[in-house]
């Protein structure tokens, strides 16, 4: 089976948070920005039971693909949960969280990449 990396991997973590219901998703391209990994994939929960869900559900399917991650950070709390899979880092974020944090104007200089072609419109 080969090895999900970089868009690929960006392209599957937003259809699997897509199909949860997962809002406001974003995939961002920061590898120029950071060495912590090419890509940030953001989306907010309306609960700590959905950033859980959604967690779960990432690790879960990419975890049937071979893909593991090298840490999880947050899952206890929920506000922020954070899944390292090296190249792709996958933050899911309780809402009222993401505006605390506001990764997006933070990493603002990486490029958004285009993923309406992967989401469902709300």
């Amino acid at each position: 089976m080969e090895r999900l990396m970089g868009k690929q991997l960006v392209e599957k973590v937003v259809t699997l948070l897509d199909a949860k219901k997962a809002a406001d998703i974003r995939a961002i391209d920061v590898g120029r920005q950071t060495s912590l990994g090419d890509y940030f994939v953001i989306a907010s929960a309306g609960s700590l039971v959905q950033a859980r869900a959604l967690a779960d559900e990432v690790e879960e399917k990419l975890s049937e693909m071979g893909v593991e991650p090298r840490r999880i950070e947050g899952y206890q709390t929920a506000n922020w949960i954070l899944l390292d899979y090296s190249d792709v880092i996958v933050h899911i974020f309780f809402e009222e969280s993401r505006s605390f944090y506001a990764l997006d104007k933070l990493w603002a200089d990486g490029v958004q990449l285009d993923i309406s072609g992967l989401v469902k419109p709300e």
